[in-house]
Parts: structure tokens; C-alpha cells; sequence
């Protein structure tokens, strides 16, 4: 995943040091990834010479100490988050004996994964210096983007941020998402955020989402006029907080003309940061019911706050699909993905930000960690031998994300598949091409996220052209009630122009029926095989979902312990009550109307194999 919060919510003065700094941060650029591969065996050599006496590097791969490429490449096995489990679960019960990290960096607190990737939430040990090092890279993004982008030192960010609740551990340690432990940071509350963004502090750290959202948004309008940049960590961030203001714009008016919170925002420290912004405002509050009346929201965020320049939010991967609906709340502003960064680190820079979304790609900055790089095509065996460092890597080619961190993290597989697009200097370029594993399967078909996302892509497009509206977001699962199994794929659907129904946009289902072919014909080879040539597929099922689904899905997430500001929609569900809450809420359903285009494979053999 990539997260543009760090190097958004930080800005400085438009003066000679503040240029100075961009020049800097530049300089920086340009030094560490001309010498990628000198870095990178520095901070390997940190790493070893840190926590080399652990009980994991020495007592079960048989370091002793060493701090040299050759010997941790030997012994040094590849491994994932469920091999590191049993040393996570000791720590996270309060052993504090040196076991990933050594003894002079102990784990500070645990990060919680967003819970949305693998079924689960994992947690993944930090040490006190790894926020240094994440803040440098944040500090990066902003330097880049002055180069395209002017003036924006001449006013605010509109960013929707949000925290969750703290846990502990048994062990006492803190245990909660990376951006909710970023936000509660002394370094982030001293920020001089009044200059920087719109939203108070108070707002931010709100642990209530609704009373959150609110006051972000409140601020957000009174500061209209001043704002530059619109954005979320996640595209789907953006697309909730227009949502949000669609749902409630009578109540923000309200608000903005009599100049006082109603009783619904109840948090004191809230009530407290808004006072000082908001005033009474009637001619704003005409404004913001005349943009409320007019419903759709085609192009309101170019409308509302008129001096945005761009949106600052993440489009890659599974946000991919949220680019049409954003294009439509803004009007075509530009969209810039940033940083690229997870749970487990900070990786990499986008340093085109003006590139097209679908075509962003980040350059990896060698001081964060030890990156290699597991080939996944068709010749790769999937094992350690074959991992091949950040410097060798091969333009084209697809590769797995393996890092080995300051925190304790060694030869740890990350899941994001990548491709390299080229080279800033020395250092390789990634385009994110997946999460590793399979969304959907009935039979022997396997179909991963890139392959859903680019078939309802197809669809959306269809859609669009012959319906008149634009998927706001989907999921999926694979249903086996019946024989042969199908697969469903739930949309909630927005108008392209003019209001939206209160259930959901109406189109011709005649359309919708082949939206289900199409994907299909986007679906891979053995999927098609099974429809056509096996039977042992049923036809795809299109469910559209009244609107206000998917916040609900948000909701129920988020009231169950996902955090309100790192929450992805999952692809494929199969937890019941999620199903049952998508199933409550369909207004139509659509199944293919024909097969899918599919023609025998023509299979090859290597002398060796024939053999």
C-alpha cells in the first residue's frame, strides 16, 4: 500500500530557507539512488551490526555476528508474517529479551495492519528511530511536487484524517495503525498545522468518526477559499468525505449560518478547535445548500473549494478503481500518488507526480531498508536463492517485495508484486501491480485482485459509454450454494450526470446483463475454460447495491476495530454478516446473458519436459 500522509501534512514557509530545503531534499534524492547499491549494503550492515545477537539472527539462522552480504544471503532464511508469529506473540506478551530486535532497540509498539489484505490484523514490531526514517521519506514528496506544482506555500491542505482507539497488548505495549500512531506523535502535534491544513489537531485525534468527519468537513468549508490540495491516505478516503458532505450538507449549513456546533458533535476538545474557526456565515451557508440541491456532485470539489490544484491521495492497486468517480467529483483535477509505503515500512517516492494514475510508479529510496526482490514469472521457483537485490533488478520483469528492516523484520515477505518500469539512476522504479494470492475461485480457476480489478474496469467503462453511470465501488465472492459455484460481484453505482436515485443510479438492465459478459471476457484463460469448455462455472452475477452500501461496509469495519482512516474495501468477502448486510441491500441483479469468447490453448513443451 502507499501513504501520502506524512509528506502532505507538512509544509513550509515560501521563503530562501524553505527553498534552500527543497534544493536539499533534491540533493538527497539524487545522492542516494546514484549510489543504490553502496546504501544498501551500509544499511544491511546497520541492520546486522544492531540486531545480529538476537535470538532469531543468531540462535536460529546461525548469524554469530556476522554483518557481511555473503553470510546473511547463506543463512538467513525468506520467510512470512505466520513464521514470525510465535517470536511477535512472546514480545506482544511482555518477553523483552532480545528476540527480533537487539538490545539497545527494543520494540516500542506494535503497528496493526489494516485487517483488510489477509483476513486478519497482524502486528508488526517497530523500534523508537524507525519514525525518523518514515519522516524523511514523507519529507521528500512535498520537495518534488513544488517542482510541478507553484504557489502551493500559499495556502492549506484539506487532508481527512482520522485515528482509531489505542490498544495493549498482555505486555503492555501499544498495538494500533501506523497513521493513528503517527497522528498522536509529539512530533505531528507540534507541527504548525494552522498554516498547513485546515483540520484542528482536536479533529483529527476525534476517535469518533462521525464527530471526525464533521468537524474535518466544517473547517474544510469555512477555510474554502484557502485551500490547494484536497486528499486522503486512500482514494476511497476522498470519495467517503464527498459522500459524507452529500449526506449532511443541510446540517453543515445550518452550522456555518447560525456560527455554532449543534449538539450532535459532543467531544469537548472538538467543540473547543471548531469554535475557533467557525462563524456565522449566512452567505456561505447559501452557497453550500445551493451545492447540496443540486445533488450528482459532478465537478463540486473544483466548486467548493476553487483554488485546488490537485488531489493528494493513493490510485494504485485496488483505489484504481475509484479514479472515474474521483474524475467526476472533481471535474478532471490532477490526481498525485505519492509516497508507496505499508505496515511494515516506508519504501519508495513517486518522483513524476504528474503522471497519468494509471501509469505511477515509485522509486524505492535504498535507506529505508534491506530490499529484495523474489521473480514471480513463469521461471522462478520461488525460493530464496532467487532473490536478487535492489540494484539487479531487471526492467519488465515482475518481482515480490522482500525487506529486511531496522525493526526486526528479516527476509520478510511483504506480498505486494511489482513491476519494474526503469531507473532513476541507479535506483529501480516499481509500478504496483498487486497483493499476492487469490480473491476468487470455484474450481480450478484462480482469479487475483489485478485480475477482478481490470475485468470490472472493463465493465465500468461499458457502463459508462451505455448506461450513464460510474461504479463508486465493488466487491465480490465466489458462491457455491448451487453447482455449478459463480461469482458475484456487488457494485453500488453513481449517475454520471444529473441526481442519483435514493436507490442507487437506475440503469437499463439490458446494460447491466452485459457489464457480466464483459467481465467475463476480461477474466483469465481458465476461468473462460471453465464457463465454455467444462461447465463448471456458473454465469457472473452483477448485485447492485442501494446507495450508501459500501459506507456502511466502512461503518461495520470501522465499529469493529479497523481504523477510519487506513480502511480498504475488501475485493472478496466471506465473513456472513458482511455477506448478509450486501445481500439486504441489493436492488438488482443481473446475471451474462451468453458465454465468453474461448478457444483450446495451445500448449508448449521444451525438449526437457517432452522427455
Amino acid at each position: 500500500m502507499a501513504d501520502s500522509t506524512p509528506g502532505a501534512a507538512t509544509r513550509t514557509p515560501a521563503s530562501s530557507p524553505a527553498k534552500e530545503m527543497d534544493t536539499d531534499k533534491l540533493r538527497f534524492i539524487e545522492e542516494v539512488t546514484t549510489n543504490a547499491d553502496a546504501m544498501q549494503e551500509r544499511v544491511l550492515g546497520e541492520i546486522l551490526a544492531r540486531n545480529a545477537e538476537t535470538e532469531y539472527l543468531a540462535s536460529k539462522c546461525g548469524l554469530a555476528g556476522a554483518t557481511d552480504r555473503a553470510t546473511f544471503r547463506a543463512k538467513v532464511p525468506m520467510v512470512e508474517y505466520e513464521d514470525l508469529l510465535p517470536y511477535i506473540r512472546r514480545i506482544a506478551n511482555g518477553d523483552r529479551s532480545p528476540i527480533l530486535t537487539g538490545p539497545g532497540h527494543p520494540v516500542t509498539e506494535f503497528f496493526t495492519s489494516s485487517g483488510t489484505s489477509g483476513g486478519e490484523r497482524k502486528l508488526i514490531p517497530t523500534v523508537e528511530d524507525e519514525r525518523h526514517r518514515s519522516l524523511l521519506l514523507g519529507s521528500l514528496a512535498m520537495p518534488v511536487i513544488n517542482q510541478y506544482v507553484p504557489g502551493l506555500d500559499k495556502g492549506r491542505g484539506l487532508y481527512f484524517h482520522f485515528v482509531n482507539l489505542e490498544t495493549k497488548t498482555p505486555g503492555g505495549l501499544l498495538a494500533q495503525p501506523v497513521l493513528t500512531s503517527l497522528f498522536k506523535s509529539d512530533h505531528f502535534k507540534k507541527l504548525p498545522l494552522s498554516g498547513a491544513l485546515t483540520s484542528p489537531v482536536a479533529a483529527i485525534l476525534c476517535p469518533n468518526a462521525f464527530q471526525s468527519m464533521y468537524a474535518q468537513m466544517l473547517c474544510g468549508l469555512c477555510h474554502r477559499h484557502d485551500v490547494v490540495r484536497v486528499g486522503a491516505t486512500f482514494a476511497s478516503g476522498v470519495v467517503r468525505a464527498i459522500t459524507f458532505f452529500l449526506d449532511n450538507w443541510e446540517k453543515l449549513a445550518a452550522d456555518i449560518d447560525a456560527g455554532t456546533l449543534a449538539d450532535r458533535i459532543t467531544d469537548p476538545s472538538v467543540r473547543e478547535a471548531v469554535a475557533g474557526v467557525l462563524r456565522p456565515d449566512p452567505e456561505l451557508a447559501r452557497f453550500i445548500r445551493a451545492e447540496g440541491y443540486e445533488g450528482g456532485g459532478a465537478g463540486i470539489i473544483a466548486r467548493i473549494w476553487p483554488n485546488t490544484k490537485y488531489l493528494d491521495t493513493i490510485v494504485t492497486g485496488s483505489m484504481a478503481q475509484y479514479v472515474p468517480t474521483l474524475n467526476h467529483y472533481s471535474g478532471g483535477l490532477p490526481i498525485f500518488s505519492t509516497l508507496y509505503a505499508s505496515s511494515e515500512c516506508a519504501f519508495g517516492v513517486n518522483l513524476s507526480p504528474m503522471c497519468d494514475p494509471s501509469e505511477v510508479s515509485y522509486t524505492i529510496m535504498p535507506f529505508m531498508a534491506y530490499f529484495e526482490f523474489l521473480p514471480v514469472d513463469g521461471e522462478a521457483r520461488g525460493d530464496a536463492s532467487q532473490l536478487v537485490e535492489l540494484a539487479h533488478v531487471e526492467a519488465g520483469r515482475e518481482y515480490e517485495l522482500v525487506i529486511t528492516t531496522y525493526t526486526g523484520l528479516n527476509r520478510y515477505r511483504v506480498g505486494d508484486v511489482l513491476r519494474v518500469t526503469g531507473f532513476h539512476n541507479a535506483a529501480p522504479r516499481f509500478r504496483f501491480v498487486r497483493r499476492k494470492g487469490v480473491l476468487l475461485s470455484v474450481d480450478a480457476d484462480k482469479t487475483d485482485q489485478a485480475d477482478l480489478q481490470r475485468a470490472v474496469e472493463r465493465a465500468a467503462a461499458l457502463l459508462r459509454r451505455h448506461g450513464g453511470a460510474i461504479v463508486v465501488d465493488y466487491t465480490s465472492r465466489a458462491c457455491t450454494k448451487s453447482f455449478p459455484g459463480h461469482y458475484v460481484i456487488y457494485w453500488e453505482l453513481l449517475k454520471a450526470k444529473g441526481a442519483q436515485s435514493g436507490g442507487g443510479a437506475a440503469v437499463d438492465g439490458d446494460v447491466l446483463d452485459r457489464c457480466c459478459l464483459e467481465m467475463e471476457e476480461a477474466l483469465n484463460w481458465v476461468y473462460r475454460e471453465g464457463r465454455v469448455a467444462l461447465c463448471s462455472i456458473g454465469p457472473l452475477e452483477i448485485r447492485v447495491v442501494r446507495s450508501g452500501t459500501f459506507q456502511e461496509l466502512a461503518d461495520l469495519a470501522v465499529s469493529r476495530g479497523a481504523s477510519a482512516g487506513q480502511y480498504k474495501v475488501p475485493r472478496c468477502v466471506t465473513a456472513p454478516r458482511i455477506v448478509e448486510l450486501l445481500d439486504s441491500r441489493v436492488v438488482s441483479s443481473h446475471l451474462s446473458p451468453a458465454l465468453p469468447d474461448w478457444a483450446p490453448e495451445m500448449l508448449s513443451f521444451s525438449p526437457k519436459e517432452k522427455e
